[in-house]
């Protein structure tokens, strides 16, 4: 029992680290008491539900803003991240009695694999409650994410966490304490001396959240209101003057669609044109179009001040089960997978705009909700030439919980880990600008009308470390544990554990 209260306590505090509480200092220990709990494990079964039960008690606490859409698909997810974590444990039960150096770096190896595979398996990957977005909320820390990314704080902090592991034992070792900390302090010096800072040419952002009549239950007419919501807000920004006018509105995902969409409706693309052309600024709004029968297109569309249409970039991650459904045919019993009638058509990759301003280039690329989750689609976008970003989202399914503070939070630990300035756009969520050292703005409420304008700052620094990398120190210590279970036979046992006691 004592083992359960220890996984279990885990789960606490690593839902504490995330919103919507967000206190992410705790991160640096959550893990402890599981990893704890996983080193005294007296069997692989117990070992398994040890995993399977902070799996399940962590990432259904977490996406609870998930069963607004209904058990059906809450528990599902939920058992799969509970399955993630009772393989971790199931992996580190054999290293329970290594010496403690060799445990150590199986623990910090084995997590980083986990969450490595997690992001990208099954259906591309799911990578909410990794370890190193908590860091976003830490203003030293984060800006460390230049070099290491958010995968290589989630390394820092599992290494940290292992090591107070060791440092409990009755031969407790302090060294592991010594060298994580060390590493972390040292690092977070660093992000503070050297924070990232996108520091170019300023580029005048207005977001329009449009909000939807009928969020979550949608209603008659809900496409023609969201469009003409955002096309009335539009309306309300002062045609440009002079300097310090608008040169980008941004309209969040799902802003136009059914039959208003201005990629075959000619009055609403000359709505749209005659905004852009009244301002004087560029003009991305997010919207989906029919594709061929079963399928649709989740897109981005920009138009040039003079009207015309730029270009678009298709989304290339849709979200499993609200965009597409895996093995449609077999799960056909299932009566809700009817609400997702068609598959979403995947972008073959990043594009970007180039834009004008002020008579001089700056290039802006954009990612669509889910996507902007992934550090993997921001980064292909930052090396295809983006130098500023914007993440277009609804998250009009999810009610009242935190799923879009969960979003603001990966993509504030994101900008810091590219150096890029990005807006966070929504049309029922909350928008927020995101500067390149993760600091936010002043963000508009959940389910509101209202326009928020800000700057945006072309990225003119180099590209960041982890921008040309990627997760090198994740996949290093991956590597690491690889060559410990390779290597793993004879003798390695160099002390005991006591056993936790039986309750």
């Amino acid at each position: 029992m004592q083992l359960f209260v220890a996984a279990a306590l885990s789960s606490l505090l690593m839902w504490a680290s995330f919103p919507p509480l967000d206190w992410g200092f705790l991160i640096f220990i959550a893990p402890t008491p599981f990893l704890w709990a996983v080193r005294r494990a007296r069997s692989p079964r117990e070992a398994g539900w040890l995993g399977f039960t902070f799996g399940v008690l962590f990432w259904g606490s977490m996406l609870s803003w998930i069963f607004v859409l209904g058990a059906v698909a809450w528990f599902p997810l939920t058992a799969a991240m509970g399955g993630y974590a009772a393989l971790y444990a199931l992996i580190m039960y054999p290293a329970r009695n290594w010496t403690p150096w060799r445990w150590w770096l199986m623990a910090v190896g084995t997590w980083a694999a986990w969450e490595f595979f997690r992001a990208r398996f099954p259906f591309g990957g799911f990578p909410w409650g990794s370890a190193g977005y908590p860091i976003g909320t830490l203003d030293w820390p984060r800006g460390a994410a230049q070099w290491i990314g958010p995968t290589g704080w989630g390394v820092l902090v599992v290494a940290f966490a292992a090591s107070l592991v060791l440092a409990t034992e009755e031969e407790g070792d302090r060294r592991w304490v010594e060298l994580s900390a060390g590493l972390i302090l040292a690092l977070t010096l660093m992000g503070a001396i050297w924070g990232p800072s996108a520091a170019g040419k300023p580029v005048q952002v207005a977001i329009v959240q449009g909000n939807s009549p009928c969020p979550r239950v949608h209603c008659a007419a809900e496409k023609q209101q969201i469009y003409h919501n955002h096309l009335r807000l539009t309306r309300t920004i002062p045609a440009a003057e002079g300097t310090g006018d608008i040169d980008l509105v941004v309209w969040g995902e799902d802003s136009f669609g059914g039959s208003f969409n201005p990629t075959f409706n000619t009055e609403v693309a000359s709505q749209m044109a005659a905004e852009a052309i009244r301002l004087g600024a560029y003009l991305l709004a997010g919207g989906t179009r029919p594709g061929d029968p079963g399928t649709f297109e989740n897109l981005n569309l920009v138009f040039s001040p003079d009207g015309s249409i730029v270009g678009e970039y298709l989304k290339t991650h849709p979200v499993p089960f609200g965009e597409f459904v895996p093995f449609r045919e077999i799960l056909r019993f299932i009566p809700q997978l009817d609400e997702v009638p068609n598959d979403m058509v995947r972008g073959t990759g990043p594009v970007v705009f180039p834009l004008v301003v002020d008579g001089e280039e700056v290039v802006l690329g954009s990612v669509i909700s889910f996507e902007g989750a992934f550090v993997r689609t921001v980064r292909s976008e930052v090396n295809a030439g983006a130098r500023i970003l914007v993440v277009a989202t609804n998250e009009s399914s999810y009610g009242r919980g935190s799923a879009s503070d969960q979003l603001i939070g990966m993509v504030r630990m994101i900008a810091p880990s590219v150096g890029i300035d990005i807006a966070h756009a929504a049309v029922t969520g909350k928008s927020v600008f995101v500067s390149a050292n993760g600091s936010l703005s002043e963000s508009t409420g959940l389910f509101e009308e209202g326009v928020l304008t800000g700057v945006l700052r072309e990225q003119r620094s180099p590209r960041t470390f982890y921008t040309i990398t990627g997760d090198w120190l994740q996949v290093m210590m991956m590597l690491a544990a690889a060559g410990l279970l390779i290597n793993s036979r004879g003798p390695q046992r160099g002390f005991k554990i006591r056993p936790a006691r039986r309750r």
